[in-house]
């Protein structure tokens, strides 16, 4: 039976990377030429990179991706590409894919159906493509087809999906399969989310059944510009079954899937020989699947990134021996594991730009321990309400995955504070009456030291607010909220909690073995008022069941009502309670969300107002729909 070689090349790109973006198109296809693929598919918008914002809306910007196209063309030697680019025309911004043959363009298809929920703001740059028409568009003297053509690639039939066309009912490929389309490539930018994989396999490998193609979905790779990450999928289907597909959240600049497909429409084979052919028996490559992997896996790539295209030298952490803190070490830890076994030691060291530590890192008995203690540092902050659990919690940790752990008291700072505004105010402060100014003067005088580390080891400064805090203000600002990225922000702390348990069993980071013992606690009050967080808010479990209802489907207090009390989570009436709680805390408390420091979109939905859920900094707080839910 006579094939061709399709594939896919996921590429890490970054918004004005200009170099950096063309050299890892450049050698995806040098790599594509060598590996002897006919055809391959590129991501979405990969030549500008897909997070320029409102950067899309000036004059330039298109047009300086587009002189970068001669140079892509010239490398497409016996091959055909299909790269994304934004493209004017006729007054308008298009989301568009260039198909490039034998280092000829043939044409541009743009995108039908603009992303417009979540994370997405397509519409505020592009316009979608509504012609059923083609157009012509002239470049340098040349003019070339516009719209949703088909491409004749040596007698095969080629049409293009991008992105969110596919996930729309009235898809481009439906009018492809009209016309006896034999590949389709989807050009991608999806953003990770967790369990997303199966809902972008339920969208490739049906389509090659139903319109009857090749289906090449290809995603971007890596943290691109700060909050979205792109882990990197590539499928290959054909005729409703995978035949390929690569394992995501590489640390590499680019990765190629590709394998050899018949195209029965050009040979005297059933589509059932299609099926049954040895060439579409390959075994898949493993990839992470559980939600605890995704988190851990995409989490070291986010940071990863963050760190070598921020140009940062490392990560400091306030280190409490709590569980927020925690998880943000093990997360540093993995990106630092992963790195050295993906890459190499070099490899690693020079990406992340500390190739002053290359030397004593490969002749290192440990060398992941040696790098963590050179781009890692810890401290443990104390006062009179720590306690010997939570100390005992930060230090093994940081000596389990070899990161610099320091300690002190700060006693001695919240004490000058408190005693300055207690000789202003002519009285002492009291936790009877100034309980919150008590507690936060605490955290906030941690965040002027931590900082102060920060800035002289030119590290970024990782914050612990978790997406339970930020729901209802559990925080304080310029406290434990202050740093440069909020990597668990994203996530709600019941999930956190149990992650760090798989993460102790299953990534053999034993060091947690004291965290995850202890009761979560801010340890902000004396030691008799045995504070824990649930009590100051309510159980982290029945927070997750009202944020997803309350939040992410927008549902009023008595309608979460309505669908919790059919749980049985706990009793009515406390229930009521907890729920009129969370609206409270949630209304008061949006100014703090607004201060969140940039966090990694990980989750299906988030707070953060700059990137998924915007809500008023002043309202009326849902004071007449929770008299309604309480009366109910």
């Amino acid at each position: 039976m006579s094939t061709i070689k399709i594939g896919g090349a996921t590429l890490n790109q970054m918004p004005l990377d200009w170099a950096g973006n063309i050299s890892n198109i450049k050698s995806a296809i040098q790599d594509a030429i060598s590996k002897g693929i006919n055809i391959l598919c590129l991501p979405e918008l990969s030549i500008t990179g897909y997070g320029c914002e409102d950067l899309f809306l000036s004059h330039w910007l298109p047009e300086k991706a587009l002189s970068f196209l001669p140079e892509i063309a010239e490398e497409c030697i016996n091959i055909t590409v299909a790269v994304g680019l934004p493209l004017k025309y006729g007054g308008h911004l298009y989301n568009c894919a260039c198909v490039i043959k034998d280092q000829q363009i043939l044409g541009f298809t743009a995108k039908e159906h603009l992303a417009n929920e979540g994370v997405h703001y397509e519409p505020r740059w592009f316009s979608s493509w509504q012609s059923e028409n083609d157009a012509h568009i002239n470049i340098n003297d040349n003019q070339y087809v516009l719209g949703q053509p088909i491409y004749n690639i040596d007698g095969i039939n080629l049409g293009i999906e991008i992105c969110e066309d596919a996930w729309q009912n009235r898809r481009p490929a439906i009018d492809y399969a009209e016309q006896n389309v034999d590949v389709i490539l989807n050009l991608s930018a999806s953003h990770f989310a967790f369990g997303k994989k199966k809902d972008r396999e339920n969208i490739a490998i049906p389509a090659s059944e139903d319109f009857k193609c090749v289906y090449v979905y290809t995603n971007l790779l890596g943290n691109e510009a700060g909050r979205m990450i792109y882990d990197g999928e590539i499928l290959i289907a054909q005729y409703g079954k995978l035949i390929a597909q690569n394992q995501r959240f590489s640390f590499e600049n680019y990765q190629i899937v590709s394998t050899n497909v018949a195209i029965p429409r050009l040979q005297t084979v059933s589509h059932q020989d299609i099926i049954d052919e040895d060439i579409n028996k390959s075994p898949l490559q493993n990839d992470f699947t559980s939600k605890e992997e995704e988190f851990a896996y995409a989490s070291a790539l986010a940071l990863f990134d963050y760190l070598r295209k921020s140009w940062s030298k490392g990560f400091a952490l306030s280190l409490s021996g709590g569980a927020d803190s925690s998880a943000c070490a093990v997360m540093v830890s993995q990106m630092i594991k992963r790195g050295v076994e993906i890459l190499g030691i070099e490899t690693f060291l020079s990406k992340i730009h500390r190739e002053d530590l290359i030397k004593k890192a490969t002749v290192s008995d440990n060398p992941v321990k040696f790098i963590s203690s050179n781009i890692f540092t810890t401290v443990y902050q104390g006062t009179k309400n720590s306690g010997d659990a939570t100390f005992d919690s930060a230090k093994n940790l940081a000596e389990s995955i070899g990161a610099t752990f320091y300690h002190w008291n700060i006693d001695d700072e919240v004490n000058s504070y408190t005693e300055k505004v207690e000789k202003a105010l002519g009285r002492k402060l009291k936790w009877e009456s100034d309980d919150l100014a008590l507690q936060n003067i605490q955290a906030r005088s941690r965040s002027p030291i931590i900082w102060m580390i920060a800035n002289i080891e030119k590290y970024l400064l990782l914050t612990t607010s978790n997406r339970s805090e930020g729901d209802v203000g559990y925080a304080t600002m310029d406290g434990d909220t202050s740093g440069s990225i909020a990597p668990i922000a994203a996530v709600d702390k019941h999930f956190v909690l149990q992650w760090l348990k798989w993460a102790e069993s299953s990534l053999g980071f034993h060091g947690l073995k004291d965290v995850n013992s202890l009761t979560p606690t801010a340890e902000l009050r004396p030691p008799e008022q045995t504070q824990t967080d649930e009590q100051d808010l309510m159980p982290y479990n029945i927070i997750v069941e009202i944020e997803k209802l309350a939040i992410k489907e927008y549902k009023s207090p008595l309608e979460v009502l309505n669908i919790l009390k059919k749980k049985n989570l706990e009793p009515e009436n406390l229930l009521k309670a907890h729920i009129a709680k969370f609206y409270q805390m949630w209304s008061r408390n949006q100014w703090k969300r607004e201060r969140i420091a940039p966090a990694f979109h990980l989750d299906d939905f988030n707070v953060d107002p700059r990137t998924w859920c915007r809500f008023p900094i002043l309202s009326g707080g849902y004071k007449l729909e929770i008299e309604e839910m309480m009366n109910e």
